[in-house]
């Protein structure tokens, strides 16, 4: 595939989606950018913002590569309702006994899926959330011994509600870590929410009309594209520059480790994808490190404006790497 078939893929992607989720192009491109990078995205957002609706368009727009799959043509989307008396099995799946064969058979759960939307994660106990673990790090679920791999697409989208925190039970620090990002939709302008109203019913009502642009394997495609998107060695100094600053900063206690910095090199090359280039600029990292690096790290208390003090920091290492080159020109 060619970068400029690969950017032409996408960009029918991100205008799809844009016909549902509107006047949110950052947020529909930054997701993009993480099923390219191979990544999951958590959102943490307000009720009512689109959450669910985005992840299905996304599963619409998104054909399968099965040609006898007739009304079931787009990618197999699962929403995964968390609540307190979920139980890991309502996850992965479970051996059930079947009395005519005399013998167990093994029914997958929700995430034999291709997107699969974990809804209010943060509701259920650690020992559900961890359910996720496996499948999300390593694209397979164990049970009984006996593990079972899942589709190589296989994108994970969870959710949070920033307002609501009795009866929830916050994301430890490695299962925050198998996100890729961290993002918030937001609120839409009055002109836009105008238009919403105006065009919900015919949205609401056809949804399995939404046109199918690109199939799994074209995504699967630009996947392996995006892993020869160039950097030069500046590129690898900035990310590693980041993350070690943040070991070594006074206000912070845990910094980011070298899976994020990995994370953060395969984010900065799946963006610069989606922005029509096969090599990642400065600006890359600017943007998006503070996406993939926040929620990774702790800070010490009594921090104020943490996300401000992360950017403090990406901006200077970035600037210190611009000022490096300039003296070799």
């Amino acid at each position: 595939m060619t970068l400029e078939h690969a950017n032409n893929i996408i960009n029918k992607l991100i205008y799809n989606v844009e016909k549902i989720i509107r006047g949110k192009r950052n947020v529909i491109s930054l997701i993009i950018t993480g099923i390219i990078a191979g990544g999951h995205i958590l959102l943490e957002d307000y009720p009512g913002c689109g959450k669910t609706t985005l992840a299905k368009t996304l599963s619409y727009s998104i054909g399968s590569d099965d040609e006898t799959a007739h009304d079931m043509d787009h990618t197999k989307f699962k929403r995964i309702q968390f609540t307190p008396d979920l139980l890991p099995s309502d996850i992965i799946g479970v051996n059930i006994y079947d009395q005519k064969k005399g013998e167990f058979r093994f029914s997958p759960g929700p995430v034999f899926s291709n997107i699969v939307l974990a809804d209010e994660i943060n509701r259920a106990n650690p020992k559900v959330q961890s359910a996720l673990l496996e499948s999300m790090a390593e694209k397979q679920v164990t049970v009984d011994n006996i593990t079972y791999a899942l589709d190589s697409f296989f994108f994970v989208i969870g959710t949070q509600n920033p307002l609501e925190v009795a009866g929830t039970y916050p994301l430890p620090l490695v299962q925050l870590d198998r996100f890729l990002m961290k993002l918030d939709i937001g609120y839409i302008d009055a002109t836009t929410e105008i238009e919403v109203l105006k065009e919900f019913a015919n949205v609401i009502s056809k949804p399995n009309d939404i046109t199918k642009v690109c199939t799994k394997r074209e995504i699967l495609s630009i996947r392996k594209l995006s892993e020869l998107i160039f950097c030069e060695e500046e590129i690898y100094k900035a990310i590693v520059s980041i993350t070690q600053r943040t070991r070594n900063h006074s206000a912070i206690r845990f910094g980011a480790s070298t899976r994020s910095s990995i994370m953060l090199l395969q984010a900065v090359k799946s963006y610069a994808l989606i922005n029509n280039r096969d090599y990642v600029i400065e600006d890359d990292i600017k943007y998006l490190a503070s996406h993939v690096l926040y929620h990774r790290l702790q800070f010490k208390e009594g921090i104020k404006n943490p996300k401000n003090l992360l950017q403090g920091i990406i901006d200077e290492c970035i600037e210190e790497i611009i000022q490096s080159k300039r003296k070799f020109i």
